[in-house]
């Protein structure tokens, strides 16, 4: 195959590709989600236990874990901590007063049956 039949062939491919993709249309601006930046963090849906818990072992699971959002610290282990003191924590950051963005975000997803679900897992030694 010669370069110039190639290079047509390719543009051609490349003219078609852009022009599909140009012809989707919009969604109608009345079907776009809205945004509520003041809406307090929480959800309709309870999350169930499987799903939490895949939550929380996203970074206490994992051994010296440090995140870096919103500034580098080290992650705590949960597993072992009192039940008592996991449940106050979390609800904590459900009420905002704790304030660390991701755990407020994942403790408003909680229920207050989770929550205590939870904090009986990782503080009764069944980990």
């Amino acid at each position: 195959m010669s370069h110039p039949f190639l290079k047509l062939v390719l543009g051609m491919a490349l003219a078609f590709g852009a022009g599909v993709v140009a012809a989707q249309p919009k969604p109608p601006a009345d079907k776009a989600p809205k945004v509520d930046e003041k809406r307090p963090a929480t959800t309709d849906k309870p999350l169930g236990m499987e799903n939490a818990h895949a939550m929380c072992i996203g970074c206490h699971g994992i051994p010296g874990y440090k995140t870096a959002f919103p500034s580098t610290y080290h992650v705590p282990k949960i597993a072992g901590q009192q039940p008592g003191y996991i449940l106050s924590a979390l609800k904590a950051y459900k009420s905002g007063e704790r304030s660390h963005p991701s755990m407020r975000g994942i403790a408003a997803s909680l229920t207050e049956e989770t929550m205590k679900e939870l904090a009986d897992y990782y503080g009764g030694g069944k980990k």
